[in-house]
């Protein structure tokens, strides 16, 4: 039986499979990301996913980034023991296989291109919304690298040039609105405590309120490497209690509480500026998003779809359709298998 090896390497999981040309893994596992020696911990986890398997034709490796196609090195944010390391050099040398490498975010887009909810899609964008704000495009059914590997990083779009000052050292950017931390961060600042609104049936409203949209596209499970998001959300940045994470915020909008629910308004309000000036730009058939902050469904979903309604005008733009991940926390590990099935050019 031929296969190929996938690797998906986070902040806080490893994992590694031999998936088969349909996709279907045939054999897998993981483990945390240890603080240091990140090299040693994979190198294990590797040898142990090859034992006694079919032997692998080919290695495709999905990574966080930032990364450098050319140089084939990583410089994960959240793992500061790797700068400019050689990851592709690396994994290439302990297997011996021709190896690929791409981003996560990417490696995501392009697993459920193949795999998940945009199977049936010419071109899209994967969104992982999360701790931050990841993004990968497919374009006509071929990933979209970049000359750097960085192409599709929408985290880092700017939406509001007179906006607030990013992490990253923008402004504006959508996760500085979008993400779960910096929605909790804004609730908090706004007033909000975790849990106030237990047993509240209210509706609220906020100036980050839209117009009506369109349906999204029901959650399912596709075929081959399958499973649902875990929907668990990292802990937020320091200074924001341990409790007050983007879980409880989700919780709290689904119950009424106004100021959760205008917290995900603004944050889907800053995601749909970002969607329509993508698919100005590139011309998408439809958004697929998946991270933990998706769990929260239509808390996150229904004002998407109402501010994307608002803020698009072309009708190209308005047909993009919003879907949410089918394939969850696999859909890198899925990218990265397809990537090594079939290396882009840039590779």
């Amino acid at each position: 039986m031929t296969c190929v090896l996938a690797i998906d390497i986070g902040g806080t999981k490893l994992a590694a499979a031999l998936v088969d040309e349909a996709g279907s893994i045939l054999r897998s596992d993981t483990r945390p990301t240890p603080r240091s020696d990140v090299m040693s911990a994979l190198t294990a986890l590797i040898k142990e996913v090859m034992d006694d398997g079919p032997p692998p034709l080919a290695a495709g490796i999905g990574c966080a980034g930032p990364v450098d196609l050319a140089a084939g090195t990583v410089s994960p944010v959240n793992m500061p023991s790797w700068r400019g390391f050689p990851l592709r050099r690396e994994v290439r040398e302990l297997t011996g296989l021709p190896t690929v490498l791409a981003g996560d975010a990417q490696c995501f887009a392009l697993g459920e291109h193949w795999l998940g909810a945009g199977r049936d899609c010419a071109s899209l964008l994967g969104v992982v919304v999360s701790t931050g704000i990841g993004g990968g495009l497919v374009i006509d059914g071929v990933p979209l690298l970049g000359p750097t590997g960085n192409a599709g990083h929408v985290g880092h779009m700017s939406i509001d040039p007179y906006g607030e000052r990013c992490e990253c050292g923008g402004r504006g950017c959508v996760e500085r609105y979008s993400s779960g931390p910096n929605m909790t961060r804004w609730a908090l600042e706004n007033g909000w405590t975790p849990g106030s609104a237990s047993g509240s049936n209210g509706t609220a409203s906020s100036t980050a309120g839209a117009g009506p949209g369109t349906a999204s596209g029901p959650s399912g499970t596709g075929p081959g490497i399958t499973g649902a998001d875990s929907g668990a959300t990292a802990q937020a940045p320091h200074g924001i209690p341990a409790k007050a994470d983007a879980r409880a915020l989700a919780q709290d909008a689904a119950a009424g509480d106004p100021i959760a629910v205008a917290a995900f308004e603004r944050g889907a309000r800053a995601l749909a500026g970002m969607i329509a000036s993508t698919a100005a730009a590139v011309e998408i058939n439809a958004v697929v998003i998946g991270g933990g902050v998706s769990a929260a469904g239509k808390v996150l979903f229904e004002p998407l779809e109402q501010a994307l309604d608002d803020v698009a005008g072309l009708p190209f733009v308005k047909a993009v359709q919003v879907r949410q991940s089918t394939l969850g926390v696999r859909a890198s590990l899925a990218g990265a298998a397809h990537l090594a099935w079939h290396p882009p050019p840039t590779s």
